[in-house]
C-alpha cells in the first residue's frame, strides 16, 4: 500500500511521526530505515527463507479470536492475557528475534520519531518504545508483534512484553498534537474502545484524518492464515493494486501536511 501509494504521488515515508504496532513496527521500522520503498516492497515478493509459518486451526482460530477481543477490555484482562502467554509453549525468544532481525534491513533506530507499541505481560500496561527507550530496535519491533500464546514474550529491561496489538490495532490515538494523521489499519476490529475512528476522534476535532483498510480483494489475499509468511507476496501485491483507489483520499488530507 506504502509503495503503490508513493507511486501516485503520495509518500506517506515523510511522516514526521510514525507508531507502529504489531505488524506495523515492523514496516515502521522498514519504511525509516533509508531503504527505497520500491526495495523494501520487492523484499515482500521473496520467498520467506528463513521464516517459520503458524497456521491455526479452527479452534485455536477461533480462540485466538475471542482472546483478542477480551484483551481490548483493560489492562486487568491484558494482564491476564500476558501471563498466561508467559506459561505458553513457543519457539524461543532468540529464533524469534532471529526472525525479526531478518525482517529489518537496518538494526538501528532511525533519526525520525519512530514509536512502538507493546504491552507488559504482567500488568496490561502499554510500553511505547522509542529511540531513547534504552531498547534495541529488534528487541522492540519483536515484543510489539509478540502475539500471546504463539510467539513468545520478550523481555526488555528485566520485562516481559506481548503484543501492542493487544491493546489496540492501530493505537492511533498516540498521535496527540499531529495534524494531519493517516491510519494503515489492514484489519478492523469492530469493538468500541479499539475502534481506530474512535481514537481519532480522541485527538481533537479539528484534526484531519483517513483511516484505510484492506478491501475484498486484498483480505481475501491476506487469507485467514495472517500469521503464514506464504501469504507475504499475494498480500504485498494486492495491496500495491488498491493503492491507487485509495490515493484520492489520502492524498487530500496527506497534502494539508505538505502546504503547511
Amino acid at each position: 500500500m506504502i509503495a503503490g501509494l508513493k507511486e501516485a504521488g503520495v509518500d506517506l515515508t515523510t511522516a514526521d511521526l510514525v507508531i507502529g504496532t504489531s505488524a506495523g513496527a515492523v514496516v515502521g521500522a522498514q519504511i525509516l530505515s533509508g531503504v527505497p520503498i520500491e526495495e523494501l516492497y520487492e523484499r515482500q515478493l521473496r520467498p520467506p527463507t528463513g521464516e517459520i509459518a503458524i497456521r491455526f486451526g479452527l479452534g485455536n482460530l477461533g480462540r485466538f479470536a475471542v482472546l483478542m477481543l477480551l484483551a481490548g477490555g483493560g489492562s486487568g484482562v491484558r494482564g491476564r492475557v500476558g501471563r498466561a502467554a508467559l506459561r505458553a509453549r513457543t519457539m524461543t525468544e532468540a529464533a524469534r528475534k532471529a526472525i525479526i532481525a531478518g525482517r529489518l534491513p537496518v538494526h538501528d533506530w532511525p533519526e525520525r520519531d519512530l514509536q512502538i507499541t507493546a504491552v507488559d505481560a504482567e500488568t496490561g500496561e502499554l510500553m511505547v518504545f522509542k529511540r531513547d527507550s534504552g531498547a534495541e530496535l529488534v528487541d522492540a519491533v519483536a515484543a510489539s508483534s509478540a502475539v500471546p500464546m504463539v510467539y513468545p514474550t520478550i523481555t526488555i529491561n528485566g520485562r516481559h512484553y506481548i503484543d501492542g496489538g493487544v491493546r489496540s490495532i492501530a493505537n492511533a490515538d498516540l498521535a496527540t498534537g499531529s495534524d494531519p494523521v493517516v491510519v494503515l489499519a489492514p484489519l478492523r476490529v469492530a469493538r468500541r474502545r479499539q475502534r481506530v475512528e474512535a481514537q481519532l476522534q480522541s485527538l481533537g476535532p479539528g484534526v484531519r484524518s483517513i483511516v484505510v483498510s484492506a478491501d475484498e480483494t486484498a483480505r481475501n489475499a491476506m487469507g485467514r492464515q495472517a500469521l503464514d509468511p506464504a501469504l507475504r507476496a499475494a498480500s504485498a501485491r494486492a495491496g500495491r493494486a488498491q493503492a491507487p483507489r485509495a490515493a484520492g483520499a489520502v492524498a487530500e488530507v496527506w497534502a494539508l501536511s505538505r502546504q503547511q
